[in-house]
């Protein structure tokens, strides 16, 4: 059984841990980003339709700011930041079924005009003519400039990497540099897989961009047998 090497910030890293291990997986939990709060000011409620949560850490870190929006509908991703969004107090929490794009589609569609979207200092600008997309960063996630002794040794064991984001999968590719031809990655989306970029041994997609099947993904990476 290779190891699993989770690479996403907490408390996330520890729930897809525990997942792994009830599938009878071997997680090895190396964070690359560590994720603050940052200050910010709200705009008036008024003014927005809805609320966009592209990840569960704008509903984590962003505060007591977020309080008067909380009878806004909220959109969200996935079922993480569903989650986070109903523990925050959102009374009306409406998930995606896809990316960022597929859920201004699917909000374009329900007749939202005008959204307020809480996220992270770094963010994918995501478009969609006629929505007007307000963005205020409330978090930011701090990366990390080394791999852990932890994640060198479950590489050397030959672990399957574990990208949930874009952003993750491009620090560690520069983390690795050249040295990444024997790694296999287990990524969320094409978004991610494309993020990570060329070199790895190889680069499986999960069914769908949830942690879910990201693990049923993983599962089968690890059981492959030893070089």
């Amino acid at each position: 059984m290779r190891p699993l090497l989770i690479l996403r910030p907490e408390p996330g890293a520890g729930e897809t841990a525990a997942r792994a291990r009830a599938l009878g997986l071997e997680p090895v939990i190396t964070p690359l980003f560590e994720v603050r709060p940052i200050a910010w000011s709200a705009p008036e409620p008024v003014a927005y339709d809805a609320v966009m949560l592209t990840s569960a850490n704008a509903a984590r870190h962003g505060g007591d700011g977020l309080s008067p929006f909380l009878t806004l509908p909220c959109w969200t991703v996935g079922e993480a930041s569903a989650e986070e969004a109903v523990a925050r107090g959102f009374a009306d929490v409406r998930t995606g079924l896809g990316d960022g794009a597929a859920l201004l589609d699917t909000m374009a569609e329900a007749g939202v005009r005008a959204i307020f979207h809480p996220c992270g200092l770094d963010h994918l600008p995501l478009a969609h003519p006629p929505l007007r997309i307000d963005r205020i960063a409330v978090y930011e996630a701090q990366a990390t400039q080394l791999l852990s002794p932890a994640a060198l040794a479950a590489l050397d064991a030959g672990a399957v990497a574990l990208l949930h984001s874009p952003r993750a999968a491009r620090q560690f590719a520069s983390l690795l540099g050249k040295c990444r031809a024997e790694v296999r990655i287990a990524a969320l989306s094409e978004a991610v897989a494309q993020a990570a970029g060329d070199g790895w041994r190889s680069v499986a997609v999960a069914e769908a961009p949830r942690d879910a099947a990201l693990l049923e993904l993983a599962a089968k990476l690890c059981q492959t047998p030893p070089d």
